[in-house]
């Protein structure tokens, strides 16, 4: 795979015959439409595990973390679909099984935790959001 880096003046320039062509306009998107780049999910212990939140689209490749996929209903009901935990070494492997996994259940948000020092400790997040999430009904703060 490969990436090239697009300046868009000198497109604009180009397109312009040789003229700076004005910038397009764009509407500023209110603080309501975004969704917020972080989000705190309880666990059933009460400890509190903030995770990073990203569009299906947006995610980016990721190593080892643990992870929530969510469908959103509004701006304030979140439903979580899974819990889990990456496991392959390759970035993008795990970008796969997330899309993949999410795509199969109709998530729409990734919700990344990226702050366990190791595998043990990923494990204990993912049972302790796990217990809170499915057994005892959705606690999200």
């Amino acid at each position: 795979m490969s990436a090239e880096i697009i300046r868009l003046a000198d497109v604009r320039m180009r397109r312009g015959g040789g003229q700076a062509v004005p910038p397009i306009a764009i509407a500023p998107v209110s603080a309501s439409e975004t969704p917020p780049r972080f989000h705190f999910w309880s666990g059933a212990s009460g400890k509190r595990y903030v995770h990073t939140v990203y569009s299906l689209f947006d995610c980016p490749p990721i190593e080892d973390a643990n992870y929530i996929l969510v469908r959103r209903a509004d701006s304030a009901t979140r439903a979580v679909l899974a819990i889990g935990r990456l496991f392959n070494q390759c970035a993008m492997l795990n970008l796969a099984e997330i899309r993949h996994h999410a795509s199969a259940l109709g998530a729409d948000e990734v919700h990344v935790h990226l702050l366990a020092a190791s595998s043990q400790e990923a494990q204990a997040v993912e049972a302790d959001l796990i217990t809170a999430q499915f057994t005892s009904g959705p606690q999200s703060a």
